[in-house]
């Protein structure tokens, strides 16, 4: 039955919600932990209702587990945690890369390390989500700034995950998961919903790693009658452990050229008053909205400011930074931890321009004001 467009006061983590069951996730297992509960809490009403499949776990690595499990048999699956619970569950995110299973992980970030300030922003898993599993690994990671932000790149989430057959980790912070805002939700066909490729051929003649033009190879779900082998050991093209190093090198090159054939698709910013600006912000999540009011209020004075929203992390979206780069004097990165993409941004720029940092590790999200008095110090 068709739904028509809806007005909605919603949560962060409750669009999140939405935009799970508008793409079609028919599984979750999750454990609860703050800021992210809420997720967990509507999709333990939403699913059953709708056929799918709800569980809570004993733990995160468990619901991760679980998660993979399901994808493997056909279902769109995601999960939801926090810092602490994130942790947890890298061991099974470098298992989803190697195995190339769709899942998508959403982490509402909390103040840190450990157990921190559980109720208190934080924008301090940026590189745990790059780096937090051992090995080299492809990673897609998207970010969010405001309710309906959280909606469409929950949903776009889903869709990176079954189209590049690889675990995809959509980070918001307390402040984004938690604030409330009036939303229009678009109606539920206008909604994309890319499926993963299925296999074609007859199951004697399926190679479920094979390479293909995209790099991505149709995945079976388990049940229909093609059988393989699933491991979290570098393996050839039938699926089977192997330590020949032209077998090695073709898998795991293959595993970066699918994300980075799709570097166009996957990478995206947000762009404000960056074709004048002398100085640009450079920020994300619930801090991008405080630029955003700081960046307005000086153009109205006459300043040459301008923002960049960063609305994927990784892969890095080098070429808008660079953009900017280019362009302007001063880069002022303002981001809730001590600096895990200034790192990044002084990496991009080398030089070209000066880069500056406004960190933020109290809990507390960095303010309009406090931006707008950085940038009145080089503007």
């Amino acid at each position: 039955m068709s739904q028509a467009p809806r007005e909605l006061l919603l949560q962060g983590n409750e669009a999140v919600v939405e935009a799970a069951m508008a793409v079609g996730c028919s599984f979750y297992a999750g454990y609860p932990i703050t800021p992210s509960t809420e997720v967990a809490e509507g999709l333990a009403v939403r699913l059953p209702a709708a056929g799918g499949t709800f569980i809570q776990m004993e733990d995160e690595i468990a619901s991760l587990g679980a998660c993979l499990g399901a994808s493997l048999a056909g279902a769109k699956a995601m999960t939801a945690t926090s810092g602490p619970g994130f942790s947890l569950m890298q061991e099974l995110i470098g298992y989803g890369c190697i195995a190339e299973i769709p899942v998508v992980i959403v982490d509402v970030m909390r103040a840190g390390p450990s157990t921190g300030l559980p109720t208190s922003p934080s924008q301090g898993d940026v590189m745990q989500a790059r780096w937090g599993t051992h090995g080299d690994h492809p990673i897609i990671v998207l970010t969010a700034s405001s309710v309906r932000d959280a909606f469409d790149t929950t949903a776009r989430a889903f869709n990176l995950a079954e189209k590049y057959r690889n675990p995809v980790i959509v980070l918001l912070d307390e402040v984004v998961g938690h604030m409330r805002e009036k939303v229009r939700l678009p109606a539920a066909e206008a909604v994309e919903r890319v499926e993963r490729i299925r296999p074609t051929m007859p199951p004697e003649w399926y190679i479920p790693y094979e390479d293909t033009n995209t790099g991505v190879p149709p995945m079976a779900a388990f049940g229909d009658g093609y059988r393989y082998h699933v491991t979290g050991l570098v393996h050839d093209r039938r699926g089977f452990p192997t330590q020949k190093k032209a077998e090695v090198l073709e898998g795991t090159d293959r595993l970066f050229r699918k994300i980075e054939r799709g570097f166009r698709e996957i990478c995206r910013t947000r762009a404000t008053g960056t074709e004048d600006a002398q100085v640009a912000v450079l920020a994300y999540g619930a801090v991008a909205r405080s630029a955003a009011q700081a960046v307005e209020g000086l153009r109205v004075q006459g300043k040459a400011v301008g923002l960049l929203e960063l609305q994927t992390l990784w892969p890095f979206p080098r070429a808008a930074v660079e953009r900017v780069v280019d362009q302007v004097g001063t880069i002022l990165v303002a981001e809730m931890n001590r600096g895990q993409v200034y790192r990044e941004v002084l990496r991009v720029a080398r030089g070209r321009c000066d880069v500056r940092k406004l960190s933020r590790v109290d809990g507390e999200l960095i303010t309009p004001a406090e931006i707008a008095r950085a940038l009145r110090e080089v503007v």
